[in-house]
């Protein structure tokens, strides 16, 4: 049987790339194969990831920036990948945002901002890719979802929660609509992990404790730990697979 978590050959844009998981899943992708196309709205950030690949994977990398709620810029980023490349494989959508606001205040511009990156976004990346995935007849989509996607949580975090349950929706939608063409749409779903946004927590043993303690498996998730269900879904290991969701949480929605 051939290795089929290889993604040898494989074009894969990461958007969101600049960030803790993004950055994670992308090196992840060019270790395993992948050309990797690092995308986010930071030039600069995108840049230092796509050397960082290049060096670390031996598969040369290359950084676009593109905004994934402005259809035109996402249409740019998929002409310069198919003008240097002539195909996209594999989508990985990893951007994401949390602003956490009192329920009963919660400012509708706020909600907008939240709603425009986390289910706009998305969105606009999966059928501005999607389209040219249907011309070749296959490819593989992951969306960034979370546990907060059929779990709620306190702490300000309404706006998030319903982001992550629209991302649900719109991967098992589009998972439907578009298996006759061949494309594979699912979403990983991680509980809370370390990224630069959230190292505050780690470095408060105190805090730390608190939201290791609610995770069965006794600790909070880093971004390597999120590399392995990207490259299954994004592989041919997991062609039968479509519309699901892998919670990559130490247990916590087990329960």
């Amino acid at each position: 049987m051939k290795d089929i978590f290889k993604l040898d050959g494989k074009i894969a844009i990461v958007t969101g790339g600049a960030g803790g998981i993004g950055e994670a899943l992308a090196l992840g992708l060019g270790i395993h194969g992948a050309a990797v196309v690092v995308s986010s709205r930071n030039q600069e950030a995108i840049e230092k990831v796509a050397q960082k690949i290049t060096r670390e994977s031996g598969n040369n990398a290359i950084a676009i920036a593109a905004d994934v709620t402005d259809e035109a810029s996402m249409q740019n980023l998929v002409d310069e990948v198919l003008k240097k490349y002539g195909k996209i494989d594999i989508l990985v959508n990893a951007m994401g945002m949390n602003i956490k606001r009192d329920a009963f205040e919660y400012p509708m511009e706020d909600w907008d901002k939240i709603f425009n990156v986390n289910v706009k976004g998305t969105m606009i990346a999966c059928k501005t890719v999607g389209r040219v995935m249907k011309n070749q007849g296959k490819g593989a989509i992951v969306n960034l979802s979370s546990v907060r996607g059929i779990r709620g949580y306190t702490g300000g975090n309404t706006g998030y929660c319903a982001t992550k349950g629209a991302v649900e929706l719109i991967t098992k939608a589009l998972a439907l609509e578009w298996a006759p063409s061949g494309i594979r749409v699912n979403a990983l779903g991680p509980a809370l992990v370390i990224t630069p946004g959230t190292r505050h927590i780690a470095d408060n043993p105190e805090l730390a404790k608190k939201y290791a303690s609610a995770v069965p498996m006794g600790r909070i998730g880093l971004p390597e730990d999120m590399v392995g269900a990207v490259i299954y879904l994004a592989s041919d290991a997991a062609g039968f697979v479509s519309g699901q969701t892998i919670y990559v949480d130490g247990g916590l929605t087990a329960a």
